[in-house]
């Protein structure tokens, strides 16, 4: 029987994610065939996978580590904030509609049905599943019906390591009290525990390893030092921008991303933020746009007409119409692209209660949203300067218009996408992952009049999953993990 091992935490960005596509790398790299599987994750960083889905940025990520193309069975329940108290809900790579929190835990058992299909559908091509929980089983409020859990360990059989984060302090009661606060067959499922993000002298921790695992009877799996290259592979989600981003000291030309609310798929920056030249801030609600920005990108967004009007609450129109004056560049990704138009129309209610909102007015497009949405890997070349490009589409919504006739890209298809602005400094775009492509962001670094100083950039993401194998193989018991699964 194929094995599986599910790693589990106390709470949110404790590492699980990391971990898992580590241990991905480690075992593929001994000869196994491994999948990654996540029965339910909350993301608005998402990814199109080879199948024609979309799943959580994290799985994809961990496919890759794997070696094995993506899959919608890999997280067949995503969850797509669209309020603070609702989400899109994703079933297998499609989404099925809305539902307020409340509303979802009645969805679950019904839910649970698709994931126990596509955990057997991943076991039948597999040596091992490493199977990552979501948030931390000691919420013992949303016990019921759980499938993301001890829910789902429960009904596979499937035996759960525990991650603790050190780094954010209370470790030892984190994982005794996780243990304390669980129901006794619950707790039977979880056989030992990790400690995660140790900086220091790991001999000065030995004996709180030894107490966690005398208070809890599970067995020690290892103490895994902070790993800064971590940094450098795409965060799950919008947790990652709650630590400070970005410097504004220094040379180099300064890009300033706008942080909406409902940011999505913010990962498309990270080879902008990996450049040594290059200086990238996040800029959140509550604080003016950077006069000196060289370019404004605004991002994707999961709810584009809120943030819209949150963008406009802020004042930061203001700030984007003087950055467009002093004759600065001005960059939209999806649903900032579609901000950037006359109009967004939402006749269908896709986002809400149905209506129609001004857009900024700087492309002269419109948007109509649907409610198709278009999952679909691209590739093709910028018209501006023939560079080429690979990356997704993951979007609703259709953007017609004159500035449509000046096109930002053409797919290897021969279809345009996007608009540039009769006096070329606004752009937008429907593609995701411009940026990962060193000759494409080598062209966009020289309109700021910058050089790129990164080169080689999925190849470093490679690199960094090799090393971080590594760092597991040498800190983590794996043969023990091996044989627990």
């Amino acid at each position: 029987m194929t094995r599986a091992l599910m790693i589990q935490g106390t709470g949110s960005d404790v590492g699980k994610s990391l971990l898992v596509a580590g241990l991905a790398r480690a075992f593929t790299r001994r000869g196994l065939t491994v999948r990654p599987f996540k029965p339910q994750n909350m993301s608005n960083n998402a990814a199109v996978t080879a199948d024609g889905g979309e799943i959580g940025r994290a799985q994809a990520l961990q496919a890759r580590a794997a070696r094995v193309a993506s899959s919608v069975h890999m997280n067949p329940v995503l969850l797509k904030p669209q309020s603070e108290v609702g989400a899109q809900v994703v079933v297998q790579g499609r989404m099925i509609g809305t539902a307020k929190a409340r509303e979802y835990q009645a969805w679950k058992p019904r839910l649970m049905e698709s994931v126990l299909d596509s955990f057997e559908r991943l076991r039948a091509e597999a040596d091992i599943v490493l199977v990552e929980g979501a948030g931390s089983p000691a919420e013992v409020n949303l016990r019921k019906g759980d499938i993301a859990n001890m829910g789902f360990a429960r009904a596979t059989g499937t035996p759960v390591v525990l991650v603790g984060d050190i780094d954010r302090g209370g470790v030892i009661a984190s994982l005794v009290g996780t243990q304390a606060v669980l129901e006794p067959d619950d707790a039977a499922m979880i056989r030992g525990f990790i400690v995660n993000r140790f900086r220091g002298d790991p001999t000065l921790f030995a004996d709180g390893i030894a107490l966690i695992a005398a208070r809890t009877g599970w067995s020690p799996f290892g103490l895994v030092p902070f790993f800064p290259d971590a940094a450098r592979l795409p965060p799950e989600d919008a947790v990652a921008l709650d630590a400070p981003q970005g410097r504004r000291e220094g040379a180099g030309p300064l890009i300033a991303v706008l942080r909406f609310p409902h940011i999505a798929n913010f990962d498309d920056l990270d080879p902008l933020r990996q450049e040594p030249g290059v200086r990238v801030v996040f800029v959140p609600p509550g604080t003016p746009v950077p006069t000196e920005a060289d370019l404004i990108i605004l991002p994707g967004s999961k709810t584009t007409i809120d943030d819209l009007d949150c963008l406009r609450v802020q004042g930061w129109d203001i700030d984007i119409r003087a950055h467009l004056r002093r004759g600065r560049r001005i960059l939209g990704l999806c649903g900032g692209y579609q901000m950037l138009g006359r109009s967004i129309a939402d006749p269908q209610g896709i986002e809400g209660a149905p209506r129609t909102l001004p857009g900024l007015g700087l492309l002269d497009v419109e948007t109509v949203m649907t409610d198709a949405k278009r999952l679909v890997a691209v590739t093709g070349t910028t018209l501006a300067d023939d560079e080429p490009f690979a990356g997704y589409e993951m979007h609703v919504g259709d953007t017609t218009g004159p500035d449509t006739a000046r096109p930002l890209l053409r797919f290897s298809d021969g279809r345009a996408d996007g608009a540039v602005s009769r006096d070329g400094l606004v752009a937008g775009t429907y593609v995701h992952g411009l940026f990962a492509d060193d000759r494409q962001r080598a062209a966009w670094l020289a309109r700021l009049g910058a050089a790129p100083g990164l080169t080689r950039y999925e190849e470093g993401i490679e690199a960094v999953l090799d090393r971080f194998a590594d760092h597991l193989e040498a800190h983590l018991d794996c043969d023990g993990l091996l044989r627990l699964s």
